[in-house]
């Protein structure tokens, strides 16, 4: 399938928006009583540091919504406003998080089940609204909504689409994509859709085995099974990693996406020589300047003074999940919660360790004053951040009471 020219097909169609509908200000208005805090504006002002009692909080410097987050739930609202009446669905979460998701639901705005492992879209009518979430939708599931004679609203992060135009790129040369991300990660899923050849690496670990396999061979079956479901259908690694380009999914960790992205190269380079290597490697830089902003602010806070982090964000947050990483790296307790609802009475907390469940933790804030630093994914409002810090000062003051 020619996905270039159905995607330009597809937004030159009537039944196709990607630009809101003319109530941006009604609905920021709306947006900023929602997810805006006083609070958070006061510590920011306050070169982002607030105490109470015995809790000084510490906010990294970038941190919560992002332009592309803030861009996909203000279209979504819009939505709403500009048809009162239809039936609207979005295709995933609009964003990670789930206070987000909560009000959109109460918006009477559906979200597309999934059974058994794949989307139910037997619900979907023609002539039904449909949101395609931030990280996007897959080639099939846009080819679907438009054969239903569906509306489409594409609130598509720039940023993802910019991702999407690279391995259009990679395809057009008959090279094969290398993915860093998340195979099962939406924005992966899209991204793939729109790849010819590809194949989709987690981390620096996998990225050197398939490395190693370009340099010295290997064992085909194995790798095939290494990299089950997260390759184009009939890979070969014998004949399909010749020509290589890179692309990721955006909120992967930036230092790592560089690495893999440096290790290819230089794989390449090895396997070809200098003057052939432009014939067998190209890359673009698409890492999402938000995620950077946030991670490098991650990256500093860890620096400061802190006793403990607690990083906000949905669980299945990728940009938070790779927040939380950064700290555990630094060997700084770390307590990854999607709202205040998690912080419990009696010093107690319900958080997600990485790869892990969701486990209790008691007595997990100390004794004496103490520092606490807070980040929060790209997914999650203000309000949200400013919830946490109110509840943590409260279980801090009612810790000493007792």
């Amino acid at each position: 399938m020619d996905t270039k020219a159905f995607k330009r097909s597809l937004q030159q169609s009537n039944n196709y928006h990607r630009k809101g509908f003319g109530h941006e200000t009604e609905v920021m208005g709306t947006m900023n009583t929602e997810y805006q805090s006083s609070l958070i504006q006061k510590i920011r002002e306050n070169n982002y540091q607030w105490q109470e009692g015995d809790v000084t909080i510490k906010l990294a410097e970038a941190f919560g919504f992002c332009w592309g987050v803030e861009r996909a739930v203000a279209m979504a609202y819009e939505t709403r406003q500009h048809f009162p009446t239809e039936k609207i669905w979005i295709t995933n979460e609009i964003i990670h998080n789930p206070s987000v998701n909560q009000r959109l639901l109460e918006m009477n705005v559906g979200f597309i089940e999934v059974v058994n492992g794949n989307k139910d879209f037997s619900i979907v009518e023609a002539g039904d609204v449909v949101i395609l979430p931030a990280f996007g939708a897959s080639v099939t599931e846009m080819q679907l909504l438009n054969d239903k004679g569906c509306t489409i609203v594409d609130t598509t992060c720039p940023w993802v689409s910019k991702v999407w135009n690279s391995v259009e790129k990679h395809k057009k040369k008959d090279y094969t994509s290398i993915i860093h991300g998340k195979y099962r990660h939406e924005e992966t899923v899209a991204t793939s859709s729109f790849a010819g050849t590809y194949l989709v690496v987690l981390n620096l670990k996998e990225a050197q085995y398939v490395c190693d396999y370009i340099l010295n061979g290997g064992n085909k079956e194995e790798f095939l099974e290494k990299f089950k479901n997260a390759h184009s259908e009939g890979f070969d690694p014998d004949k399909d990693l010749i020509r290589l380009g890179i692309a990721n999914q955006t909120t992967m960790l930036k230092s790592e996406t560089e690495q893999i992205g440096k290790l290819f190269e230089t794989t390449m380079l090895k396997k070809y020589g200098p003057t052939e290597l432009n014939e067998h490697f190209m890359s673009f830089n698409t890492i999402c300047d938000a995620t950077q902003e946030r991670q490098d602010a991650m990256l500093n806070l860890v620096e400061e003074k802190v006793d403990l982090m607690v990083v906000i964000g949905g669980f299945n947050s990728s940009n938070t999940t790779h927040l939380q990483e950064i700290s555990i790296e630094k060997g700084i307790d770390s307590y990854h919660i999607d709202s205040d609802k998690r912080i419990l009475p009696g010093n107690t907390i319900e958080h997600k360790p990485l790869e892990k469940d969701i486990e209790t933790k008691g007595n997990w804030l100390p004794d004496g004053k103490i520092i606490v630093g807070v980040t929060s994914g790209a997914s999650t409002p203000d309000k949200v951040v400013e919830a946490v810090i109110e509840r943590i000062f409260e279980e801090k003051k009612a810790s000493i009471l007792v």
